[in-house]
C-alpha cells in the first residue's frame, strides 16, 4: 500500500470492480464506502460530515484514471490544474487538499491506512466542507484512490 497526501490552502479504465473475495465490489460502491467511513470518523470527533460533490469526484476519478494507465506518476501531478477546474464548476474555493493510494485494498483499509498517517489525517480532518472520490483500477487489478477536500 501507498499514501500520499497534499494540501494547499488556495475513463475509467477497462476494470471496473474490486474483490476481496469471491464477491465482486463494483467501484462506485467502493466510492461511497470511503466516503461514509470517513464522515463517520468525522462525525465520531465532533466534524461536521462532507458533502459529497460530483465535480470534485469527476476530478479524483480522472486522476486516479490517469495513474492507473500510467499517464502520470503516482501523487499529486496536476493538483492545481484540479483545483482551478473545480473553481470554474463550482465557484469560490478557499482551501483544498487531495489524499491518494494505491494498493489492493478494502474502504476500510484505505480509510485506516490513511488515519494512520498524519497528512492524511490531517486533510481528513480538516476544515473542509465538501469531497469528491474517485477510484480506479489498473490491469493488474490494482486500485488507485483519489480523494479531493474543499472548503
Amino acid at each position: 500500500m501507498a499514501l500520499f497526501s497534499f494540501s494547499s490552502d488556495s475513463r475509467k479504465p477497462q476494470v471496473p470492480v474490486y474483490s476481496t473475495s469471491d464477491s465482486p465490489v463494483p467501484v462506485s460502491r467502493l466510492e461511497k464506502d470511503v466516503f461514509r467511513l470517513i464522515n463517520e470518523h468525522r462525525e465520531s470527533i465532533g466534524l461536521p460530515p462532507l458533502e459529497w460533490v460530483n465535480s470534485a469526484s469527476v476530478e479524483a476519478s480522472r486522476h486516479s484514471n490517469n495513474m492507473a494507465l500510467r499517464k502520470t506518476g503516482f501523487g499529486h501531478e496536476g493538483f492545481e490544474d484540479r483545483v482551478s477546474r473545480l473553481r470554474g464548476s463550482i465557484g469560490n474555493i478557499t482551501a483544498a487538499a487531495e489524499n491518494v493510494a494505491y494498493g489492493k485494498l478494502t474502504a476500510e483499509e484505505v480509510t485506516e491506512g490513511w488515519l494512520h498517517s498524519p497528512g492524511h489525517k490531517k486533510n481528513i480532518e480538516g476544515n473542509y466542507t465538501m469531497t469528491g472520490i474517485g477510484i480506479s483500477t489498473d490491469s493488474r487489478g490494482v486500485l488507485f484512490f483519489t480523494q479531493i477536500f474543499l472548503r
